[in-house]
């Protein structure tokens, strides 16, 4: 059994009674493997981190929520991406499994990330098949292990799951996708792969709560959200998943990765945020009960 150098999730449980509410930030991790063995340097490699986001929804427990952060850096190994988002060309060897890369892959941010930008390798090297699967097994399959549980246990009390997947998004985030918008991109991103993730008084209710707060909201422009939520939100099945993307400026400075001024006015915000949902939640949960 390959072994972590820390724990590479963090759980925290409901405090008080508990409700069918999930939410995990699976791009916050600032630990960085000591056999990461990376080119770029440490002020580069942070550029991919959501750095903050589990602290930014850290009343989540306390209003009965589940929260789950993992506490490796994503361009380690991604665990919002599936294992057959593998890039090749990062490989010393062939992999011995079918490979499915995506888009963002061939931009060298699949699973394993291949570089930051354009100018920014992250490896001066092509990694072993043994380093790739000592990071899945060690770092992505705890990870996965652990949201899993959380989402079967609520499911199996409730029969019913609402789950939060907490992101940050860089302020050029159309630019680093190389994409052209009309508009600034909002302060807020709200994925549920057009409108097949959840239910839509879910996203609703979460998108009036923080226009009410004065934030600027959009739904899937320009993230939709990727495998956590595909594979969790089954909204047939009462099962509810909602990417949520925080700009990065509202809350941190982006080089230094610092807390702003503005971060615990937001922590704030979605403390209420959070308790909007919690109520939402109790009571669909009372209806999903009733239905029974």
């Amino acid at each position: 059994m390959t072994h972590a150098d820390f724990n590479a999730v963090s759980v925290h449980e409901p405090e008080g009674p508990a409700l069918p509410l999930v939410c995990d930030s699976p791009h916050s991790g600032e630990r960085y493997p000591d056999d990461f063995g990376a080119a770029a340097t440490q002020a580069q490699l942070r550029q991919g981190e959501d750095t903050h986001v589990d602290a930014l929804w850290s009343a989540a427990p306390a209003l009965g929520a589940t929260l789950i952060a993992a506490n490796f850096p994503r361009v380690y190994i991604d665990p919002n991406r599936t294992l057959q988002d593998l890039d090749p060309e990062l490989l010393a060897e062939p992999w011995p499994h079918p490979l499915d890369p995506g888009e963002k892959t061939r931009l060298g941010k699949g699973l394993i990330w291949r570089r930051m930008d354009k100018a920014t390798p992250i490896y001066d090297r092509k990694l072993s098949l043994a380093e790739v699967r000592h990071r899945i097994q060690a770092y992505y399959e705890p990870y996965h292990a652990a949201l899993s549980q959380a989402i079967s246990r609520v499911e199996q009390r409730f029969g019913a799951v609402w789950h939060l997947n907490l992101h940050s998004m860089p302020n050029d985030a159309y630019e680093r996708l190389g994409r052209h918008s009309e508009h600034p991109l909002a302060d807020f991103v709200l994925g549920d792969r057009d409108g097949t993730t959840c239910e839509p008084e879910f996203i609703a209710l979460i998108e009036k709560a923080l226009r009410d707060l004065g934030y600027t909201v959009a739904r899937n422009d320009p993230y939709k959200g990727v495998q956590l939520i595909a594979q969790i939100g089954q909204p047939a099945l009462n099962r509810h998943s909602l990417q949520v993307e925080i700009r990065r400026p509202l809350y941190m400075d982006e080089a230094t990765r610092e807390r702003n001024a503005g971060f615990e006015i937001l922590r704030g915000h979605l403390s209420t945020v959070l308790e909007q949902v919690a109520g939402y939640v109790r009571v669909r949960m009372e209806a999903v009960t009733s239905t029974k």
